[in-house]
Parts: structure tokens; sequence; C-alpha cells
């Protein structure tokens, strides 16, 4: 009866082991999960500052290229000569900022490339992960239902063995009481 008891608490226990293991996932799927979803909000923060960045610059090769117009319309009323060679050097300029936005465009698209490709191997880092984890909790309760059907198999053994104990416990016991007490014959 002790040993039955015994065999139950440990099976408790192994049981309570288990679902704190199962627990422990669940926990770690979520840190995962909570992990995954800050560096997508910082991917999507640092796409936005690239962003506002460039439409900054924008904003101010625009104002500058208005200010520009606006100095060459009053130059051209002092000298022709002085209008052609700022508009020459303006043409240039325009040009070079031209350059300068053509090459922040492709940077801004390669640097939304490269976060895009990091969130997508971070996506597919914690699927990974998620697969294994429930390939380990699949294993784990293939392994609990074994463990459960060859505790149920020594339990019935144990009271099959049980049983024959006793048997031949009150057949001694009996055999025993007619050595101290013979039955009379008659």
């Amino acid at each position: 009866m002790i040993e039955h008891v015994m065999k139950s608490e440990n099976e408790d226990t192994k049981l309570s082991r288990l679902e704190l293991a199962i627990r422990d996932y669940r926990e770690l799927i979520n840190a995962l999960r909570a992990e995954l979803e800050s560096q997508k909000f910082e991917t999507e923060a640092a796409v936005q500052k690239v962003v506002q960045r460039s439409s900054d610059d924008l904003v101010q090769l625009k104002n500058m290229v208005s200010k520009l117009r606006t100095e060459l319309e009053s130059l051209s009323f002092e000298k022709n000569a002085a209008v052609q060679r700022a508009v020459q050097s303006s043409t240039e300029e325009i040009t070079q900022l031209k350059n300068t936005v053509s090459g922040l465009r492709a940077e801004l698209e390669n640097l939304v490339f490269e976060k895009n490709a990091g969130v997508q191997d971070a996506i597919q880092r914690s699927a990974d992960e998620i697969f294994q984890l429930k390939q380990t909790v699949s294993t784990l309760r293939s392994e609990l239902e074994i463990q459960k059907g060859k505790a149920e198999d020594d339990i019935q053994k144990q009271k099959v063995e049980n049983l024959k104990d006793k048997e031949r416990l009150q057949e001694t016991i009996y055999l025993l009481r007619n050595q101290l007490d013979p039955v009379p014959e008659g």
C-alpha cells in the first residue's frame, strides 16, 4: 500500500515537472513573440526616421532651389552675363542635388530592404524555434504516455504479486494455526 502511494506521488511529481516544463515553453514562446514585436517596432521606427530625414532633406533642397531662383531673378536685372554664370552654376548645383537626392533615395531603399530582410530573418528564426518547441512538446507527450503505460503495467504486476503474497500469508497463517491448535481428530 505504501509503495503504491509512493509510486502515485512519483507520478504526480513527474506530471508536475512536465506541466512546469510546458508552462516554461509557453512563457518562452510568449517572450519570443514580444521580442519579435519589439524588433518589428524598432525596425518600423528606424524606417520612419530615415523617411523623415529624407523628407526634411527634400524640403531643404526645395527651399534652397526656391531661394536660388529668387536670387537669380533679382540678379537678372543687374547684369545679363552675371545671370548666365549664375544659371550655369545653379544648373550644376541642381544636378549635384539631384544626384545627391538620387543617392539618398537609393540608400533609403537599401536600408528598407535590409530592415525587411532582417525582419524576415527574425520571423524565420522564431518560426523555426517554435517548430522545434512544438516537436519537443510532442516528444515529451509521447514519452509521458510511454511512462504512464509502464507505470500502469508496474501497478498491475504489483497488484498480482500482492495478491499472491496475501494468499501465501493466509496459507502460512492457516498452517501455523493448525500447528498451534491441532484440530481434534474425530
